[in-house]
């Protein structure tokens, strides 16, 4: 890792060659096809005193142990809440013959520590290399709440960090890990923090790297509240840096269309300076894009129509776009609505004007057999048809999303985080998450349910358990940026 360190000290636009990740998204796509995916698996919040965990799946078709969870290492400790995880390199490093795809990086959201896995020396049963614990990135930083990561072309890591030790969103910013994973430091420039912190993506061509804002942790860690919304708990901004000098450029305010933006991605074409933004709240799906004079502006793209329910919290449920994700290509986005309870498939060849293409149901609070009622606008009321999957009802909202390099297969986890897991979907503390995969017309467009893979979550050996994020060992369409 020394040797790597010094190597890696290059400019971001060095990349040329050689080096993880492939050259291009045209390359990425006709990659091989993914054989493992790694897991992150919650026991805090549960119940079950028993430390979080990275599941290996086989999702090889030809294996004797497809749909099946291979692998499980377990962290040290207990309530971490492993959340998004990101690789120490990527195709951001394509051009770097010393670098090398073989750390995942896996931060503890609740606790502060950063896990680093080594996925290379055993790819079906990853090892523990070393753990960055919460008092050194406090110490050295004042940040917390570990969430989003992605490595640099340089060799660092960074991690949106989403407050600081007591969960005020103040505190928030970007931790940079050097190549061997020391903490360096902050990356944006003092006085250039945030209000709210969550997601970023940066695009290097356009010199620029744009985030989004979810909440105070001392706010959403203890469930939503729609009163701390209005009082000014949440986001509703996205944070425009200069690329990569850190400094904050200018402020997007989203307004009431972009409440909670949470993931957030450019179009994996480098040249692109356009991109979209998930608004949890106002369910709608926000195009940003690049004007002639350097600026950036914003608009609705996709509007996810509130339904108004029975038996609810609420008279009207929105959809909740807690994810989603855009086909290396650039041709379809996928999103899903994790209180509605369906995955949709939009053409974004024209990003100004998407079209569905694809919608299916897999769980939600309005799927048959629920108490909870909508009511169309004859004044009738509905639920929504969700298939069992070999024998299994579907448990929970579709939540995370990960698709496969070709955009054929798109795999669907159902946790958010356990306490809102616990709130909205109380099933899912006794019962666990579940893994699906969908097939995926990237011709015509549509999904469909491969009703060939499930994985319960809930008939785990020490108990029923939360599964979140989902990385391929070579690298996936929502980690690799390209230069």
């Amino acid at each position: 890792m020394a040797s790597m360190s010094k190597k890696m000290q290059s400019s971001e636009t060095s990349c040329c060659k050689a080096g993880p990740g492939y050259a291009s998204p045209r390359e990425a796509m006709a990659g091989p096809r993914e054989v493992l995916l790694y897991v992150t698996c919650v026991y805090s919040g549960t119940g079950t005193q028993k430390p979080d965990y990275l599941a290996t799946v086989d999702v090889d078709p030809t294996s004797p142990t497809y749909s099946k969870v291979i692998h499980r290492l377990f962290v040290p400790y207990l309530g971490d809440e492993l959340h998004d995880m990101g690789w120490n390199s990527c195709s951001s490093c394509h051009g770097d013959p010393s670098a090398d795809r073989c750390f995942l990086i896996v931060p503890g959201l609740f606790s502060g520590r950063i896990y680093v896995v080594n996925t290379k020396t055993n790819p079906k049963a990853p090892s523990l290399h070393k753990v960055v614990e919460f008092e050194e990135i406090v110490e050295k930083t004042g940040l917390a709440y570990p969430h989003t990561s992605h490595c640099l072309a340089s060799g660092d890591v960074m991690v949106s960090c989403l407050g600081d030790k007591n969960g005020n969103a103040k505190g928030n910013g970007f931790l940079l890990l050097d190549s061997e994973f020391n903490v360096k430091g902050r990356w944006e420039k003092e006085g250039h923090s945030p209000n709210f912190g969550y997601d970023f993506w940066y695009q290097p061509r356009h010199k620029t790297m744009i985030s989004s804002s979810f909440g105070a942790p001392t706010t959403f860690t203890k469930g939503f509240n729609l009163q701390d919304v209005s009082d000014g708990l949440y986001g509703r901004h996205l944070y425009v840096y200069s690329w990569p000098g850190g400094e904050l450029k200018q402020t997007l305010d989203l307004g009431n269309t972009g409440m909670l933006p949470l993931a957030i991605r450019f179009l994996h074409d480098p040249s692109k300076d356009i991109g979209f933004v998930g608004a949890a709240l106002a369910s709608n799906m926000v195009r940003f894009f690049k004007n002639p004079d350097n600026s950036w502006s914003h608009e609705v793209a996709i509007s996810v129509k509130a339904l108004k329910v029975h038996n609810w919290i609420l008279p009207e449920m929105p959809g909740m776009i807690t994810d989603f994700l855009i086909s290396i290509d650039d041709r379809f986005l996928y999103f899903i609505n994790w209180l509605h309870g369906d995955v949709r498939q939009y053409n974004i060849e024209d990003p100004k004007n998407p079209k569905l293409t694809g919608q299916v149901w897999v769980g939600g609070q309005i799927q048959k057999g629920s108490s909870v009622l909508a009511e169309g606008e004859d004044g009738e009321t509905f639920q929504f048809d969700v298939p069992k999957i070999q024998g299994h009802k579907l448990r929970g909202g579709p939540q995370m999303i990960q698709m496969s390099l070709d955009g054929k297969r798109l795999y669907v986890t159902n946790s958010l985080f356990s306490t809102w897991d616990r709130q909205f979907y109380p099933e899912l503390m006794k019962k666990g998450s579940h893994l699906l995969q969908l097939d995926v017309d990237i011709e015509k467009g549509g999904l469909a349910i491969n009703p060939n893979f499930f994985v319960d979550f809930g008939a785990e050996p020490y108990g029923p358990s939360l599964a979140h994020e989902m990385r391929y060992p070579g690298g996936d369409c929502t980690s690799d940026i390209w230069v």
